[in-house]
């Protein structure tokens, strides 16, 4: 599930300096590797495809793939780290007089207005939910991403703010914005499996935000303001 942006991300190395020849290419074969065994594993399903038949449709040898991907389910879940860390991105580079709040919600409503796959919105990714939901591996991997995300979260909370190791408001924090995420973009990618137009799946997105806003308290919506410069 990869975007155009998301190549040209790729296409950089740490500190915006492009990547060499040999950085390229080991990227190029990560990426064919991975399409290629999701296409199968939408296919076929997760468990009826062997890491042997990835390899031979790949034209790379099994211990190849091993190197790229020590598990099958990184195959499939070939984001997962970018994943776990996107809402603590947005928390670390949150702008002064936002909260984390802010930023988490406010990232997942531009991607509910971009139909980015990040809000469950892009086209086919109500198969590659389908596909997680009938192997049991990979709703365990699922559910430890969430885990880790608000893990990741939890921590990043704690270092903007300096709370104290026994304060529980940061990873209350966490959790509940994690989880507000999934739960909308579950909803939204149910909805479009259900045929309901881009639009549509728009507006009951942004009127699940609305409602976890005006349950939540300020203390949540207002934490770990960042303070003006």
């Amino acid at each position: 599930m990869t975007s155009t942006a998301d190549e040209q991300q790729a296409a950089h190395g740490s500190g915006g300096k492009p990547e060499g020849r040999r950085e390229r290419k080991k990227r190029e074969t990560r990426r064919r590797i991975s399409d290629i065994a999701t296409g199968l594993f939408l296919q076929r399903g997760f468990d009826a495809v062997t890491v042997a038949e990835i390899a031979e449709a790949a034209d790379v040898s099994v211990n190849t793939v091993y190197n790229y991907f020590p598990a099958k389910e990184d195959l499939f879940f070939d984001r997962e780290e970018e994943m776990i860390d996107r809402p603590s991105v947005a928390v670390r580079e949150r702008e002064p007089g936002r909260s984390a709040a802010d930023a988490v919600l406010g990232q997942l409503r531009q991607d509910i207005s971009e139909h980015s796959l990040y809000a469950g919105m892009r086209e086919g990714f109500d198969e590659f939910m389908r596909c997680v939901r009938e192997a049991p591996p990979l709703m365990s991997r699922l559910m430890l991403m969430q885990h880790k995300t608000a893990q990741r979260l939890y921590e990043t909370l704690v270092e903007e703010t300096g709370a104290a190791p026994d304060d529980p408001v940061p990873e209350l924090v966490a959790a509940e914005l994690v989880n507000i995420c999934n739960l909308v973009s579950r909803g939204a990618t149910r909805a479009t499996a259900e045929g309901a137009s881009h639009e549509q799946v728009a507006r009951q997105a942004l009127a699940r935000l609305d409602a976890f806003e005006k349950l939540a308290t300020d203390e949540l919506l207002k934490y770990a303001t960042k303070p003006a410069r």
